[in-house]
């Protein structure tokens, strides 16, 4: 199972931002019917609140990134000091060791080119250690030295003292594995609350644009809503006019008698002709109720489809809005999942090290046991 990092969950937030954005953007472009001509300031605002949001999660993301850098710098120091002092505690207990058993004098050759090898020349069977009581002279077989029962008794002094410095030496390396564990447990958890950081600051950040979309979404359903009514308004008002100036104009209200020309009935004055007769005007004024009609029938049939168009655009922000917060419960129900199976693995390698340490004392102890038996025989 691959584990999901702050920076992909980060890479992931910003795609699908851009994506929506786009979206947006052609949903503006490519409509005919609410693309104009010039320059679109809400895009321009919401470009700016987007590149405000992005420069905040940027900046978390790099205050984050330096605290981590200073926790390891920090670890990385403890690890130099340690290594430091166990090499300094190395070449001195290796130095110690030199100069307590490993004496020039102590040499197997030594006795080759002692300088004061006549001046320390004595008889054969002096002492255990004498220059001339070599193998050869047979003055000397296992267990006949002089100072047995001192040899003896030094062996048993220092089996004690090796047994002590092995003790010693295992609780030093148990305290400093427990340090190690301590600190590599206050690792995880702090990178586990830098991850929980992450997260939350991601969700506010998501539901903040999503807060603005929705706001967006309706300030300019209402707008369009109001523009129309606006409009229609409007044009019923100029409708209405149009036709009470030409009821009450002084073209449709004069005397029709005064066009009558005095060369005969089927003559008229130019200059005075009122128009048409009763019955042509009342077929007219039908065919222009007709028409008003008509246009109102198509005004309603417009507004029928506005409704339809902004009920289908709601109904697909709804959508988006549920399509999301359904990937951010199977981001959850994942994330406890992996929570769950670091818990286990961590759980496991607790006990494989408590079973490690377990083995490592019980073979400390059985080679000391060893040791002792050997040194007893």
């Amino acid at each position: 199972m691959e584990v999901a990092q702050p920076k992909d969950l980060q890479e992931d937030f910003v795609l699908a931002k851009r994506r929506y954005a786009e979206l947006g953007r052609q949903k503006r472009i490519f409509n005919a019917r609410n693309r104009i001509i010039g320059g679109d300031t809400t895009a321009w605002d919401a470009q700016v609140c987007d590149q405000n949001i992005k420069a905040a999660t940027e900046k978390a993301r790099e205050e984050t990134f330096a605290a981590e850098m200073r926790q390891n710098d920090k670890i990385a120091c403890i690890s130099e000091n340690r290594e430091r002092r166990d090499r300094k505690n190395l070449c001195k207990a290796i130095s110690d060791f030199q100069q307590s058993f490993q004496r020039p004098e102590t040499r197997r050759e030594f006795h080759l080119s002692d300088p004061l090898a006549l001046k320390k020349d004595r008889p054969a069977r002096q002492s255990d250690y004498g220059a001339w009581n070599t193998i050869s002279g047979m003055q000397k077989f296992m267990g006949e030295d002089l100072n047995f029962h001192l040899r003896k008794k030094f062996q048993e002094e220092q089996n004690r003292e090796w047994s002590l410095q092995q003790q010693k030496e295992w609780m030093i390396g148990r305290e400093n594995q427990k340090c190690a564990e301590e600190l590599y447990l206050k690792t995880r958890l702090q990178f586990d609350e830098t991850a929980k950081h992450l997260q939350n600051l991601e969700t506010a950040t998501r539901k903040a644009v999503c807060a603005t979309v929705k706001e967006f979404n309706k300030n300019q359903a209402l707008e369009s809503a109001e523009r129309k009514i606006q409009e229609r308004k409007q044009e019923q008002e100029d409708n209405l006019a149009e036709i009470s100036n030409l009821l009450r104009g002084d073209l449709l209200s004069e005397n029709p008698q005064q066009a009558a020309s005095s060369f005969g009935p089927h003559r008229v004055v130019p200059d005075r002709w009122k128009g048409m007769s009763q019955e042509q005007l009342g077929e007219i004024r039908l065919v222009q109720k007709q028409q008003v009609q008509e246009k109102l029938r198509l005004q309603e049939e417009e507004r029928q489809r506005d409704m339809d168009w902004n009920r289908r655009r709601i109904q697909k922000a709804r959508a988006a809005l549920l399509f999301e917060r359904q990937q951010q419960r199977q981001q959850r129900g994942l994330r406890r999942a992996l929570d769950c199976s670091n818990l286990s693995l961590a759980r496991e390698q607790l006990l494989q090290k408590k079973h490690m340490k377990e083995l490592c004392t019980n073979h400390a102890t059985e080679d000391y046991f060893t040791q002792f038996n050997t040194g007893s025989r």
